[in-house]
């Protein structure tokens, strides 16, 4: 459900906990998402004091670009608030950079900031600088490397801004990759656009009907749009798009943004490869697999051998190369910017947690990277074949 593998602890969870969705919770809950709510709304707002968090710094041989894109799909209307007109997309493009050139690119807009930590924490007393002063390594308006790339989008999590995925997508194009990190306008706490109009949620207090089927589809839907405007022939929508080689794409998603990797997968023939960060599986994969392209899941333990049904159903219809790896000590958040936050401002993570987020950050990048690696630029990457010393957290499903 909302793409989250819940479970009771992670009512814990701050930003990655959806505003009050009013849907029945999967059998391996514990508690009913509006019970999780309620609890975390009772929760201390946190402290109300200046704080400074960095992310760590991407490990690849590239310095790293950021332009942000306004995009609008003038033949599909907004499928949630369809009085808004054409269905709009801002969209954060991370490539490949000229060392020392640009300038010190910010982490969000202060008003998403504000109504994503007051959306999430009721009475909050956390300033809005302690989000918008995190330390970033990309720089707006670099000059971009020389050559091409493969692109991967990459799919927020529901009710999170795209910044979630900052850290990744930063690592991403210092390894050599154009990456495309795509805000679902109505679909979160708060969406700025060009004009200075930051839209917030349409549908977090409930699901569209269709449910979470409905919006991996509708993401879907943005992401081969995405393709149409960075890959056109003519006028593409970036002013580098020369950089993307439009014949190795790939996907990646947190929560309901990995669930939408499935039906991307499904019905674009661009995109090659997929990964889901933790998300339940909401769309099915076909009966028939996604035509052999690679799939990966990676998600945190659910207690006592238990398994996600939709990750189980999902296993035994990927008809392509597949992994299916889970993260000793992670949870929800783990595989996401959030827990810099948590640590930085004292707040509480799901019990069980002993993964820390540098650690949490370092193995996301590290185990996308190298799933991309082998399957858009075919790169071998022992790490993927099986447990190893370095990464003993990690553990493969059979």
């Amino acid at each position: 459900m909302t793409g989250i593998r819940r479970t009771a602890v992670a009512a814990a969870l701050l930003l990655a906990l959806p505003l009050s969705v009013v849907v029945a919770a999967p059998a391996l809950a514990a508690s009913p998402a509006p019970a999780a709510a309620s609890a975390w709304s009772n929760a201390p707002a946190g402290p109300s004091v200046d704080v400074h968090v960095e992310l760590p710094h991407p490990t690849g041989q590239y310095a790293v670009g950021r332009e942000i894109l306004h995009l609008v799909d003038h033949d599909r209307p907004d499928p949630w608030v369809p009085s808004a007109g054409p269905r709009q997309l801002m969209v954060s493009m991370y490539y490949p950079a000229k060392a020392g050139t640009g300038d010190p690119a910010p982490y969000m807009t202060p008003e998403a900031a504000r109504l994503m930590l007051d959306g999430k924490l009721p009475g909050n007393t956390i300033p809005t600088r302690a989000v918008t002063g995190t330390g970033t390594w990309a720089k707006s308006d670099a000059r971009p490397q020389h050559g091409r790339f493969p692109l991967v989008l990459l799919s927020p999590g529901f009710t999170m801004p795209r910044t979630e995925l900052t850290s990744l997508a930063e690592d991403l194009a210092s390894r050599g990759y154009v990456v495309a990190l795509v805000d679902h306008t109505y679909e979160n706490t708060g969406t700025t656009f060009p004009d200075g109009r930051t839209l917030t949620c349409a549908i977090c207090d409930s699901f569209p009907p269709g449910g979470p089927e409905a919006v991996d589809a509708s993401r879907a839907k943005d992401m081969s749009f995405v393709i149409d405007q960075l890959t056109a022939r003519s006028h593409p929508a970036w002013r580098y798009a020369r950089m993307i080689d439009a014949g190795r794409i790939g996907m990646a998603g947190h929560s309901i943004g990995g669930s939408a990797a499935v039906p991307a997968l499904a019905t674009d023939d661009r995109i090659q490869a997929g990964v889901n960060l933790d998300g339940t599986m909401d769309y099915k994969v076909p009966t028939t697999g996604l035509n052999g392209k690679p799939f990966m899941l990676i998600g945190h333990p659910l207690g006592d051998g238990q398994e996600d049904p939709s990750w189980t159903d999902a296993w035994s219809r990927l008809d392509g190369w597949k992994r299916w790896l889970t993260v000793a000590g992670s949870n929800h958040g783990t595989f996401t910017d959030n827990p810099l936050f948590f640590e930085e401002l004292g707040l509480p993570e799901p019990p069980g947690t002993t993964i820390t987020a540098a650690r949490g950050v370092e193995l996301t990048r590290k185990y996308v990277a190298a799933f991309f690696d082998l399957h858009l630029k075919g790169i071998d990457r022992p790490v993927l074949d099986g447990p190893t010393a370095e990464n003993p957290e990690i553990s493969f499903h059979p």
